[in-house]
């Protein structure tokens, strides 16, 4: 062992840049790590920092049990409040709310208010800035909303009332928390809730004294009791480190692959000086653990640099996150992970990378230490591949190939069932391990042959030269190539079956419904006002169905909600009949019910069916016929009777040609007195969903960039040991009159072809097996994706093949013609 420290030692004092040049791919994926750690810990804080609190002196807290029906009402809080030893008991309440925004109209998205008491010791929620709000025309806003919107202490924000009108109100603070999914979560004193409408609802009792085994007693069944230390113990949900920490893994497995590759190269570059060693006595076991060693101490040293700049990684993905709204989905913007890491974290860097950096080694240095002395003195340009090596692996290639043809046929075949799937799934794991796994030395540089000779037509010679180079050290090449044309495999073929499943489901799986639905943000009462607004030249025909929600009993007796709506009967077969429904049989007496509900409730056609729970008491009609819900806007059960409530809603069905755009703004300004009532259309609907999937595809795309940019530091390597092999005959070109920018334009031809087989092959390797993932799940389409961030991607991915190829070039430009031909 002391030899072969010695070994190692020496090998980083003699060639240091060539010793730690394995570590740079490890560099990249300590990194991203690191930043997925750090920014899970900023967003641990920013949750636990700005989550509700319990005040200091509340001893207990009561909650209903989770599936309980017990009901937290003033009855519950008497008992508790009666308790031997209780000396205070605080309802913890809520309220929902209509914040009236940027345009002066309520969101889809209604704010959750939590009320909070004038008095101090018993507010829950943290301030980050300014302060608590006031009982009345006072609020505090959470910092995604905050954010999104620009809102800071002081400003003037609306709120809708009771009855929908505008309420003038004061930011007094921003809170610590943020979002839920977009959903707004504010403030408000206990003055200002009770002009917000309904009465608010009790979420759990604080409770200060009294035994704790009492107080469950007291409150009921259904009822549980936490200590404050309880509540502080629940663990917190990092949604951020479930985006994260997948793709930062796979980032550092590539760096793993990269590592390798280039410890192979290292390798083969010093095999003179490790057949010279053998043919002193060195034996086999020290130099493979000198190899170890050295491997050992490079990740060490990648992990610490790594470790270093996780955090300036971390912060630039934080701003990435706000600047693509994926921050605001997952409540938390504007997180700050700290640049510097802690003694923890550069421990699990150094540890991880060291490990890793000594699997990656492994292999490599068994295949150095097992060259004969004799064949590793010869020069480089006197040995050629083993021609039964190289021809076992060809066969077994074409084995896997084949092998992975079968199962896609064999899944093509099956379409439509589960098997269909896994055949996919198989075969393309196959055909990655046997087209670039073991036939990558021939595919590569193949694909480096095709691109050079096109290139060729455009840039001149050095094109050539660059694809003759990728051909000459075909196993470095395919090394080098893989990661890259893994990571855009996948990157093309999530971003393929996403936007094709988007495309036959905009074609053909979408359910018919309204052209356009008017409704208020709050659910409260349409006004009369509001269907004449609806009534346009570009409504075709419109609805007013007037909704309650109930509990109806299905034909097992068990009471699940359902939601009925009364409409003119004419005006519900006029409608139905249009979607494609006959309703001719619905009349006043008569009730539809929604396909998915007449069986379950036990309703027989022409038989006479009871609705449970509705305002007046139930009624009984005759069941007539069935609808799709979607078309009613999920309604579940229709009665021919416009007086069963006030008008909730307002179907539209627009005229051929009509702009959804022009009607939307028309209506709203004949409603500017209603800020709280919606006009939804189908292309709002169609816009968001197309939001999400491109916020989806586009986050997917950044996070596997992750490995892409792991892969592209192969490139570098790869091309800075190029560079070192090939001294003399570079010095060559120089003396033959070829200029400085000749070599560098040398050097970032070849890191353009590694870059495009990756790209290209990859991509169009992505796009097969996503025509044949939609094939297998009975999807017949051409591929659809969003073709100009796929563009914009490959594009980068040059760009940083160019900068990576950068020093190699620089280095290979100083080169003076008669020391490189004098050396070695």
């Amino acid at each position: 062992m002391p030899t072969s420290l010695r070994l190692a030692v020496a090998e980083f004092r003699d060639r240091p840049g060539r010793a730690v040049l394995p570590g740079v791919a490890l560099v990249v994926g300590v990194a991203c790590l690191l930043a997925a750690l750090m920014l899970s810990d900023a967003m641990v804080r920013a949750t636990n920092d700005g989550a509700p609190v319990v005040p200091a002196g509340v001893d207990l807290v009561v909650r209903p049990l989770v599936g309980s029906d017990a009901v937290l009402d003033q009855a519950t809080a008497d008992r508790v409040a009666g308790v031997a030893g209780v000396t205070r008991v605080h309802q913890v309440r809520e309220v929902r709310a209509d914040l009236l925004l940027d345009d002066g109209r309520a969101a889809d998205r209604r704010a959750t208010a939590d009320v909070e008491p004038d008095r101090e010791e018993l507010r829950r929620v943290p301030i980050l800035e300014g302060r608590s709000p006031a009982p009345d025309g006072e609020i505090a806003v959470d910092r995604v909303t905050a954010y999104e919107h620009g809102l800071k202490p002081g400003a003037a924000v609306r709120l809708a009332d009771a009855a929908g009108k505008p309420l003038d109100v004061v930011v007094r603070g921003v809170t610590k928390r943020g979002s839920v999914g977009e959903d707004p979560l504010i403030v408000v004193g206990e003055g200002l809730a009770a002009k917000l409408g309904a009465p608010p609802a009790p979420k759990s009792l604080h409770v200060t004294g009294g035994d704790r085994d009492a107080v469950v007693r007291a409150a009921g069944a259904g009822f549980r009791a936490d200590t404050r230390a309880d509540i502080v113990a629940e663990p917190v949900d990092n949604g951020l480190e479930a985006v994260l920490l997948p793709f930062s893994i796979l980032a550092l497995a590539t760096s793993v692959f990269v590592a390798s590759a280039t410890y192979r190269a290292v390798y083969l570059q010093r095999q003179r000086h490790t057949a010279l060693l053998r043919c002193l006595g060195a034996h086999r076991g020290p130099l493979v653990w000198a190899n170890l060693l050295e491997a050992l101490l490079t990740g060490a040293v990648a992990g610490a640099v790594g470790a270093v700049l996780g955090g300036s990684v971390g912060w630039l993905l934080a701003r990435l996150f706000d600047t693509t709204g994926l921050s605001a989905l997952l409540g938390a913007v504007e997180l700050s992970p700290s640049l510097l890491p802690t003694a923890g974290q550069l421990a699990i860097a150094v540890v991880t990378a060291g490990t890793l950096s000594a699997f990656a080694a492994v292999r490599p240095a068994l295949a150095a230490a097992r060259i004969a002395p004799l064949a590793a003195l010869r020069t480089s340009e006197g040995q050629t591949p083993d021609r039964a090596v190289v021809r076992r692996r060809r066969v077994v290639g074409l084995v896997l190939v084949g092998a992975a043809a079968v199962m896609a046929v064999l899944g093509v075949v099956a379409s439509g069932s589960l098997a269909a799937i896994f055949l996919i799934l198989f075969s393309g794991i196959t055909a990655v391990f046997g087209l670039f796994g073991v036939l990558g030395p021939v595919v590569v540089p193949a694909l480096g042959r095709v691109f050079g000779s096109v290139a060729s037509r455009f840039g001149g010679a050095q094109w050539k030269l660059a694809a003759a180079e990728v051909r000459r050290v075909p196993q470095r090449s395919a090394s080098v190539a893989m990661p890259l044309l893994l990571a855009a495999a996948m990157v093309t073929f999530f971003a393929v079956t996403v936007g094709s499943a988007q495309r036959v489901e905009d074609e053909f799986g979408s359910e018919p419904r309204a052209d356009a639905v008017v409704v208020d943000a709050g659910g409260r009462a349409l006004d009369g006002a509001v269907g004449a607004a609806a009534n346009r030249p570009e409504a075709e025909t419109t609805v007013v169905l007037h909704g309650v929600d109930v509990d109806q009993r299905d034909a097992d007796g068990h009471a699940y909600p359902v939601q009925v709506v009364g409409a003119d009967a004419g005006a519900v077969r006029e409608w139905l009949t249009r979607q494609g429904t006959d309703a001719a049989a619905f009349q006043p007496g008569a009730v539809l019910l929604g396909e998915r509900h007449a069986e379950r409730l036990g309703a027989k056609l022409g038989e006479a069916f009871t609705v449970e729970g509705l305002p007046g008491g139930a009624r009984t009609a005759t069941f007539v016929g069935t609808f799709t819900p979607s078309v009613l806007d999920h309604a579940d059960v229709v009665l021919a009777d416009p007086g069963l409530a006030p008008a909730s809603k307002v179907l539209v069905a627009f005229r051929p040609g009509a702009d959804p755009a022009a009607y939307q703004a028309a209506v709203r300004a004949d409603l500017a007195a209603s800020p709280t009532v919606l006009v939804r259309t189908n292309a709002d609907v169609t816009a968001q969903s197309q939001r999400y999937l491109d916020l989806g595809i586009m986050v997917l795309m950044v996070l596997l960039g992750l490995s892409v940019a792991v892969a592209v530091t192969g490139i570098g390597t790869a091309l800075t040991i190029s560079v070192q092999e090939r001294r003399k005959e570079l010095a060559l070109r120089r003396a033959l009159g070829v200029t400085k920018g000749g070599l560098q334009g040398g050097v970032v031809a070849e890191a353009v072809l590694l870059a495009l087989v990756g790209v290209v092959g990859g991509g169009i390797f992505g796009l097969v097996y996503a025509e044949l993932t939609l094939v297998a799940v009975g999807v017949f389409t051409w591929p659809t994706a969003a073709v100009v961030p796929l563009l914009v991607g490959g594009a980068g991915v040059v760009v940083l093949a160019v900068l990576a190829a950068f020093g190699p070039a620089r280095g290979a430009s100083r080169i003076r013609p008669a020391a490189g031909l004098a050396a070695g």
